[in-house]
């Protein structure tokens, strides 16, 4: 008779009970993975910006406009390795609730600042040299069901065209990943002259800047000097990191950290009392059991494992398949969420992360009552029983 069999017995010596522990701590780390992935979705953008990168926009407000010439004028200035610029269009494709995320860019430039979107070769060349050609995300083009070679009539909630009515029409000359599984690729581009010379007003603006430095640590000075040169004038800057940038945008509609911890804690407070309870039940009920197994030999560090073990295993059997549950909620929302979560994956670090939280219960649930099976006197287990 093994450890472990005693443990299995004891654990399943009331399965609705079991059933009910479990069923607990499965709901727990549902809500934990499903909640973490979204947050790491939400967050995406802020955790895979790149450390050298910066953003200038309107010291007013982020939708106001900034003259072309501070595009050379920021090329030219020390501690800038690339630069790029970038006009927000206000796309949608058909109906005007299908919203697009889709820019006019500088297309050379803008391939040198987010070096990390990867293209085909070929592709990158006939994107280059189509001034009507757009470049698509994966996951926007899959969610379109758009290929190489395809005209697609894209419109503007914002800009209008010279030839009347609100829509573009662009021929997709690449469809682009990126270098990590969470990169963002539910978006388009395409090429501001292009842009400039189709649209009825707007004149030479564009919308932002994004650059990269020589070294992050120059990051702060590059700033400073940007912000300083343009003080004073008609359009003055506000630049800052990537990172900053994105997390104050995603903060505009609320403080997601302070939500999901929220969320997290009240579940995980909940399932320590209810396991805490239940464990500390289990074990009282047994004392004069553990009582006959040190009178046949067993030593009082060996119960202690076996007792430890057993809120381990109840820990990791819910913590488990509550996880696996949030896996398959999560791939099976994927395709539906594409258009506004498109970074939607569980990563191996909420899982590990979950894992560990299943041991952290197990030991705080069974820590208690397994001392106390340590301490139990044999006379007092009798007595008592």
């Amino acid at each position: 008779m093994t450890d472990f069999y005693l443990i299995v017995k004891n654990m399943t010596r009331k399965p609705l009970r079991l059933f009910l522990t479990c069923f607990a701590i499965f709901i727990a780390f549902l809500i934990f993975g499903a909640v973490t992935t979204l947050k790491g979705a939400l967050d995406s953008g802020i955790d895979l910006a790149a450390d050298d990168r910066l953003v200038v926009v309107n010291r007013i407000n982020f939708t106001n406009p900034l003259p072309i010439s501070y595009y050379r004028k920021v090329a030219a200035m020390e501690g800038v390795r690339n630069v790029t610029h970038m006009n927000w269009f206000g796309g949608y494709y058909q109906d005007p609730t299908q919203q697009l995320v889709t820019m006019a860019v500088e297309p050379e430039s803008y391939l040198r600042v987010y070096d990390e979107v990867v293209i085909e070769p070929e592709q990158r060349s006939a994107w280059l040299q189509d001034r009507q050609g757009a470049l698509i995300g994966e996951k926007l083009a899959k969610i379109h069901g758009w290929k190489i070679g395809d005209r697609i009539p894209i419109s503007s909630s914002i800009f209008s065209h010279r030839d009347g009515g609100h829509t573009w029409d662009f021929v997709v000359s690449g469809i682009f990943t990126g270098e990590n599984e969470q990169y963002d690729t539910g978006y388009l581009v395409f090429h501001y002259k292009y842009f400039m010379e189709t649209q009825t007003f707007g004149g030479d603006t564009i919308g932002w800047l994004t650059l990269t430095t020589e070294d992050p640590s120059l990051n702060e000075a590059v700033a400073k000097r940007i912000d300083e040169s343009f003080a004073n004038s008609q359009y003055e800057t506000d630049t800052s990191t990537e990172k900053a940038f994105n997390k104050a945008f995603i903060e505009q509609i609320g403080n997601i950290g302070l939500i999901i911890f929220g969320v997290v804690f009240m579940a995980f407070f909940t399932i320590l009392v209810v396991v805490g309870n239940t464990m500390a039940l289990a074990i009282r009920e047994r004392t004069g059991e553990i009582a006959v197994l040190k009178t046949l030999g067993f030593s009082s560090a060996r119960i202690f494992r076996m007792v430890l073990s057993e809120s381990l295993l109840v820990a990791l059997i819910g913590g488990l398949a509550g996880l696996a549950a949030a896996w398959f909620l999560i791939e099976g929302a994927k395709a539906a969420m594409a258009r506004f979560l498109p970074n939607l994956v569980m990563g191996g670090d909420t899982v590990l992360q979950a894992i560990g939280f299943m041991l952290l219960l197990g030991l705080i649930t069974g820590l208690l009552p397994a001392i106390n099976a340590l301490r139990l006197n044999i006379v007092t287990a009798f007595n008592r029983g």
